[in-house]
């Protein structure tokens, strides 16, 4: 499908994101301008620090920003109330979850509180949906486990299952990878290339996995020192911007195969 044709999902323009430290603003990035579409996995990558939770942290309103504008599905992002923003988009932090002691199904089904009543009751349609998100993350023999007792990996799987439950356009994973191994990182970042696909919901994540994600994403962000690239994985080897990401004395990118190698 052409773009022409396709939703504008998340627009930034200008946008400056950062903090304050000690009354005095601290830009992370500047002049940061995305148009994500409906239905794209776009990952994000950089070195530590350079300010991708940060970035994330803001689209979701969770940071505030410094200049500039984000729209949400063509509306501007401070206009969205609290209730109206876990409508439109559902965020998966890396912060540990408050109780562990919940059963998985019971944490799915936290995701419809956007939508439940004052006393929180499910409805059938809420039911239903949680269901879904069960099944679309391949989780129902954990339903009645409680969270401590699951894997890391099966948590995230958990996690990700209540964003879906939450039913947003958007949602926003911030390095939703990190303690897996190698098969249950791939095992995630295929789950949500297919999710993506599948419920045409624009998924934007941040990750070290940058290998994975050349191979899964259809979009990507690059942060580093100078600001930050925004496109194709294809388009951005051939810019040779993850090239320039690393210091070259240890690791270099090879363009052919779409991978990092440790220097001889």
């Amino acid at each position: 499908m052409s773009q022409e044709n396709q939703h504008i999902v998340i627009q930034t323009e200008n946008l400056s994101i950062g903090y304050r430290q000690h009354k005095k603003l601290m830009v992370v990035a500047a002049d940061i301008n995305l148009k994500l579409y409906e239905g794209e996995l776009i990952g994000l990558v950089g070195a530590n620090g350079i300010g991708k939770s940060t970035l994330l942290k803001t689209i979701a309103k969770v940071h505030p920003l410094l200049h500039g504008s984000i729209f949400l599905s063509d509306k501007e992002i401070r206009k969205y109330t609290p209730q109206e923003l876990a409508t439109q988009l559902s965020v998966v932090l890396t912060e540990r979850i408050s109780s562990k002691n919940l059963t998985v199904k019971e944490l799915v089904a936290l995701g419809r509180h956007p939508y439940t009543n004052w006393v929180g009751k499910l409805t059938e349609e809420d039911i239903n949906i949680v269901k879904k998100a069960i099944d679309i993350t391949h989780i129902n023999e954990l339903t009645e486990k409680r969270c401590f007792e699951l894997s890391d990996g099966q948590l995230q799987k958990v996690l990700i299952a209540r964003a879906i439950a939450q039913d947003t356009p958007i949602i926003l994973l911030d390095e939703p990878t990190t303690h897996l191994d190698i098969y249950h990182k791939a095992y995630i970042l295929k789950l949500l290339k297919r999710l993506a696909f599948e419920t045409k919901k624009t998924i934007l994540f941040s990750t070290h996995e940058i290998d994975f994600a050349i191979q899964l994403c259809d979009k990507m962000i690059v942060m580093n020192t100078d600001g930050f690239e925004f496109g194709r994985p294809k388009e951005l080897i051939q810019c040779r911007s993850f090239s320039s990401l690393f210091p070259q004395d240890l690791i270099i990118f090879d363009s052919e195969t779409g991978t990092y190698k440790v220097r001889n």
